[in-house]
């Protein structure tokens, strides 16, 4: 990664990619290099982004960066009142090493895709190696909500989005009757 790959983001507002953009079908690259400050001044602004939206999680490619690049940072907010509380984690180069063969479906929405949700079937936990900060490999195992936020953020690493992963078109609502009808 060279500076250049972040010199575009120098103290302007990150903007959202939404469902259209080319950038969110893509397969991110690597992260290579964790010394730039660039990096850093970038996953800052991407938390603050995703702060500003009530998001529990964001990626790279959301922010028109096609970099392996995401963020866990589920605490309570308006749009996910029973999340868990969780401190921000940035995960660079994330690999998915196992996963649970149980599944369960339970309500997505997405900071690229506004104005709807969608119950999405994901296993109950994961098993990930990453890097951290510095560089350093790591390995977790995310369970129930934390391994969903994971697998959400990791599509977009790859190139999907959770709709992709909805089993029926009737598991799709929209956020007004979410709110209304089903978190009340």
């Amino acid at each position: 990664m060279t500076v250049t790959d972040f010199a575009k983001y120098p103290s302007t507002d990150l903007e959202i990619a939404l469902l259209g953009e080319p950038v969110l079908r893509q397969l991110a690259q690597p992260v290579t290099n964790f010394e730039e400050v660039e990096l850093t001044e970038f996953c800052q602004k991407l938390h603050q982004k995703m702060l500003s939206l009530g998001g529990v999680g964001i990626a790279a490619p959301q922010v028109f960066c096609s970099r392996q690049i995401m963020l866990l940072a589920p605490r309570p907010n308006a749009r996910y009142p029973n999340a868990p509380e969780w401190e921000p984690m940035f995960m660079f180069n994330p690999k998915v090493i196992n996963k649970a063969e149980e599944t369960e479906k339970d309500w997505e929405g997405c900071l690229s895709i506004p104005g709807i949700r969608a119950r999405v079937p994901r296993p109950i936990w994961v098993e990930v190696s990453y890097q951290n900060e510095t560089g350093e490999t790591n390995t977790i195992r995310l369970e129930q909500f934390l391994a969903r936020v994971f697998l959400h953020e990791f599509d977009h690493l790859i190139g999907l989005s959770y709709l992709d992963n909805v089993d029926n078109n009737r598991d799709i609502v929209s956020e007004s009757y979410f709110k209304s009808e089903i978190i009340k």
